[in-house]
């Protein structure tokens, strides 16, 4: 596949009508090799972020062998790409169908809940045909805890309340082979204290619960870089992780494991968009809401933009942008900063669209189409490269002591 130094050579090469996704191999790759190598457990790629068969297989490549699915048609998906990957099915809520086809067809055997209903739905979707109950279930009972440290919420859809939590591990433990305690904090915690606060309520269930726990799936939420939020290193995250992970009341063999999915795929890829109109602070491009800017316009995602054009020299004004849909809600307020003189026909360039963002593109009102190329250039933030300014302030954001 031919390969572009950057987002103006495509520009000159192709002078795109539609936008056109910039895919960096390099960045997932060493996202990848950072997790597996420094994260002191098991990491599990959350496909939802990001499901290209190309990323997946860059994963793999470079040591990420565990994936989080959360539908049938992405066990599918990652079992075709990946014979040999782990894959755990880790949506608390599934169709009895669903289970059933990943536990005999595609050797799915660690599953996710948070309620005595979906324990006995998985007991019997994997049963034998005889109705002998399966031996070699991994179960993880999800807990619900705060996501008040992250940008986006997900703590009221699922997970069991710590009060309910101790009965339910307990029924667990009488199917499972193998169980674990997983929760998820939220999608771009900014501290890690975030995960300091979970696992206590972690230790709380256990105790309560009196049972012997063989795996701490501390979710996602690990954050990437965009204009406003600037994180700790991870390593900060990893480390306080690790800490509390080790003081827990599990067995001595228990396995830590996480599901990072915008920090694995977040600086993977990137948007060239063009500018079709401009009326005043406000910019008219051809993708929006609908396309890969769902997080721009839905709950207010500043991304970094970088205006492709040469001749530009005008200061940094904030312009917010509309998507080329008739829909008015195709509006992302940013601010984005681009130079003053910015006008119709110029290029734009999106940075940090590689979690999500492909994944939300839908074709309505007939867009939608965008032809995705490699380029050899860095995204336009990156926790990974060594050369970020440490945002803290203080040695006191987190006691690392």
């Amino acid at each position: 596949m031919h390969i572009y130094p950057d987002a103006r050579s495509v520009v000159r090469d192709l002078s795109p009508d539609e936008p056109v996704i910039l895919n960096r191999p390099h960045a997932a790759a060493r996202a990848a090799r950072f997790f597996s190598q420094k994260f002191p457990g098991k990491s599990l790629y959350a496909v939802k972020a990001n499901p290209s068969v190309d990323l997946i297989e860059i994963l793999w490549a470079n040591g990420i062998t565990h994936y989080d699915v959360a539908s049938i048609t992405e066990v599918r998906l990652v079992r075709a790409a990946l014979p040999e990957a782990e894959l755990c099915f880790m949506h608390p809520v599934k169709a009895e169908r669903a289970i059933a086809e990943a536990y005999h067809t595609h050797g799915v055997r660690t599953f996710s809940l948070d309620t005595v209903e979906e324990l006995e739905k998985i007991v019997r979707a994997t049963a034998a045909e005889d109705g002998t109950a399966a031996k070699d279930l991994r179960l993880c009972v999800r807990l619900r805890v705060s996501s008040e440290y992250s940008e986006l919420s997900l703590a009221s859809k699922f997970g069991v309340d710590l009060a309910d939590a101790g009965p339910l591990l307990q029924e667990a433990r009488q199917h499972a082979d193998w169980l674990g305690v997983c929760f998820h904090v939220g999608s771009q915690a900014m501290t890690p204290f975030a995960y300091v606060q979970a696992l206590e309520r972690v230790r709380a269930a256990i105790a309560d619960a009196s049972v012997v726990i063989d795996m701490v799936d501390v979710g996602g939420g690990f954050p990437s870089v965009y204009p406003g939020m600037e994180p700790p290193p991870l390593e900060d995250y990893f480390e306080v992780i690790h800490r509390h992970f080790e003081k827990l009341p599990i067995a001595y063999n228990a396995e830590l494991w996480c599901e990072p999915g915008r920090a694995l795929c977040a600086e993977y890829s990137s948007m060239i968009v063009r500018v079709e109109k401009r009326r005043g602070e406000e910019l008219f491009i051809n993708d929006g809401a609908y396309g890969a800017l769902f997080d721009a316009a839905h709950v207010a995602w500043r991304f970094p933009v970088a205006a492709l054009e040469n001749d530009l020299y005008g200061a940094d004004e904030e312009f917010a942008f509309y998507g080329p849909t008739c829909d008015d809600a195709d509006y992302m307020k940013g601010p984005f900063m681009l130079p003053a003189d910015i006008q119709a026909g110029d290029y734009i360039e999106i940075g940090m669209l590689g979690a999500y963002g492909s994944a939300m593109k839908t074709g309505f009102n007939g867009y939608g189409n965008a032809v995705a190329v490699n380029v050899a250039d860095e995204p336009m933030a990156s926790l990974y490269r060594g050369d970020r300014i440490d945002p803290r302030q203080s040695d006191n954001v987190v006691s690392l002591r």
